[in-house]
């Protein structure tokens, strides 16, 4: 149930969705954080490790799948606001594009699989 309450709090974190205007993406924001498994025209997936205590820098993601392989504790900052949620492994959360700051607030790494959307015109 505290699950559920955090990713329905999450959610109204996402006032608006992110654009390129608004910061750079993960995986160039956060170099040291995030490692990326495959580019193509449809999708962009990175790895998030996120150790103890550590933060990543603020950027963007389009609308994405995240799977918390190892999940944990976490603190979520947005331009509206910030929470902190605990998130078991093996958890998958969907949302649209925005932009945040993730930090590590546990005692152990968070490791992700994130899956990026791309749009086609």
């Amino acid at each position: 149930m505290k699950l559920i309450i955090a990713v329905i709090s999450l959610v109204s974190l996402m006032s608006y969705p992110a654009s390129a205007n608004d910061g750079l993406p993960a995986h160039i924001a956060s170099p040291e954080q995030y490692s990326v498994l495959l580019d193509n025209d449809s999708v962009l997936v990175l790895k998030m490790d996120l150790d103890a205590g550590e933060s990543d820098e603020w950027h963007f993601h389009r609308a994405e799948t995240v799977y918390f392989e190892k999940g944990g504790e976490l603190k979520i900052t947005t331009s509206t606001g910030e929470m902190k949620l605990t998130v078991p492994d093996g958890h998958v959360m969907w949302h649209e594009p925005w932009q945040h700051q993730v930090s590590n607030i546990g005692n152990t790494q968070i490791t992700a699989i994130i899956v990026e959307q791309k749009t086609h015109e």
